[in-house]
This record gives structure tokens, sequence and C-alpha cells, in this order.
């Protein structure tokens, strides 16, 4: 059965939207729709859709610029229709690996929503290419 997603960027450097780019030829060939969001609000957003919220972390631990306007929304919204995937890209060198993504899982529970399935971090230092272990994990969600 065909669902449509949501996909939620949230970037400074560009590389969780290849991500973004790279889940959603995954979801294209399950025959699935999906919105790509980089500059996502929540108004334009469907909460009785799948989220998948790609985010990297910036300067000390921060949401990328493009995604704080939209955190802030989460922060205030009833979101208790959600249901989200979460993937980071980070740098396990620093002491706030992640912690953009862990911000926006904290939005999303906080406020009602659920996450579909343990988010996934991926270190770049690890994976130099993070949308091949994107992929592998988003195909082993959608086949669960």
């Amino acid at each position: 059965m065909s669902k449509h997603f949501e996909i939620i960027v949230g970037t400074m450097l560009g590389a969780s939207e290849y991500v973004a780019d790279a889940i959603a030829e995954r979801l294209d060939a399950n025959g699935h729709t999906h919105t790509i969001h980089t500059e996502p609000n929540l108004d334009d957003i469907k909460t009785d859709s799948p989220w998948i919220v790609c985010t990297s972390t910036h300067g000390a631990g921060e949401l990328p610029d493009n995604i704080q306007p939209f955190a802030k929304q989460l922060t205030q919204s009833d979101l208790s229709s959600v249901n989200a995937y979460v993937i980071g890209l980070g740098d396990t060198s620093y002491d706030t690996f992640c912690f953009g993504a862990k911000e926006m899982e904290k939005h999303i529970t906080d406020n009602g929503g659920k996450l579909v399935a343990e988010a996934l971090y991926i270190d770049v230092l690890e994976h130099p290419i993070p949308e091949d272990a994107a992929v592998e994990w988003f195909d082993a969600q959608l086949a669960g």
C-alpha cells in the first residue's frame, strides 16, 4: 500500500539534503510519494503522514539555521498525530554529536508525537557517504 511521507531537512552544508534525496529515491522505488521540506514550516507539513526528519548539528550543538523556526513551531503544537523517523548526522569527535537530531526527537515526543523506530545517528567519520548508511537503515524500516 502506497504512503505519503513528509521529509524534513535541517542542513547547513548540504549533507542532510543528500540523505533526504537518497531516502526520497527509495520511497519512489517502493511506490510511495513524498514531499521534501528544505525550509520546513509546520503549516505546510501533513501531520497524518509519517515524517522523516534528516538533520545535522551545527556549531556548539545547535540545529541548522533552516530548521530552527520549525523546531520552535513544534514546541507550541499538538503533535499527537505525528509518527516520525529521525536521522541525525554528526561527528563523534565533538561532544555535541547529533544534538540537532536529539533536539528534534525531544520536540516531537514532548509534544505528543511518536518515533516509529529508534533514531539513526550517523557518524560522518565512520560513514563519509552518510546517505548509504541512511538508505540501508531506512530499507530495514520499510521492510519491518
